[in-house]
């Protein structure tokens, strides 16, 4: 399942360059240092990846109350077929964007702080625009936070998005360095599988949530160990 939050992460890096490509691409990096522009580019990274691991801390810490109470599987089959709907029902994930709304003041705030630091040059900027960088409401970030929902402690759920964010760093340093290197044609084409991408993911999660007994893929040892979770709780 782990090996999923990269999948997302690096097909979904497609998706990201539409909103954070802009903000790569005017990272005021040194140029002339390939050195310093190394260590700028890397220090950026790493603040949108802090972001997304602390998101993952938050959402594991949930799902572990899920594992607690014996609800593991189910959940996994729930955001499963969540995934799958939002694919085939596109109206469901602006829906779920919506949900953003009544934080709208504060997304404004990290957009408004996000502008600012882009005008600067400082050691911290590239960081801080990161980390604020990983706040900005997307799709992807959403699904890859369900994935972390499905995990059973906190430790995990921030390793998922951590490795979500690792797997969109290719894309998006070669959007920094070269800026739009694909051609129209050839993104549109990667943009249209990833529909596909999330649809594949989210059949993952349901055959994990059915314990069929598929090494790797839908173990059945997932059954046992939460019935003993259970049991040891009385």
């Amino acid at each position: 399942m782990l090996l999923s939050a990269i999948i997302l992460g690096l097909l979904g890096s497609f998706h990201c360059i539409g909103m954070c490509g802009p903000i790569a691409f005017m990272l005021p990096i040194d140029r002339t240092n390939n050195v310093k522009q190394f260590f700028q580019i890397t220090s950026y990274h790493f603040g949108r990846t802090l972001t997304y691991s602390l998101m993952g801390l938050l959402f594991g810490l949930l799902g572990k109350s899920f594992y607690f109470f014996g609800f593991q599987q189910q959940l996994s089959i729930i955001v499963g077929l969540l995934m799958i709907l939002i694919v085939l029902l596109p109206k469901i994930a602006r829906k779920i964007t919506i949900f953003s709304k009544p934080i709208n003041k504060l997304i404004f705030k990290v957009k408004s702080a996000l502008g600012n630091e882009l005008k600067k040059k400082g050691n911290d900027t590239f960081f801080t625009i990161g980390f604020l960088n990983g706040f900005l409401p997307c799709g992807l970030v959403y699904m890859a936070v369900f994935g972390a929902l499905t995990t059973s402690n906190a430790l995990e759920g921030s390793l998922y998005m951590f490795l979500f964010g690792l797997g969109t760093i290719p894309l998006m340093t070669t959007v920094v360095y070269i800026g739009n290197f694909a051609n129209v044609s050839i993104r549109q084409k990667i943009q249209k599988s990833i529909p596909y991408v999330v649809a594949s993911i989210g059949v993952l999660f349901i055959l994990r949530g059915l314990g069929l007994g598929i090494p790797y893929i839908s173990p059945s040892e997932l059954v046992s160990t939460i019935s003993e979770t259970t049991k040891g709780c009385h």
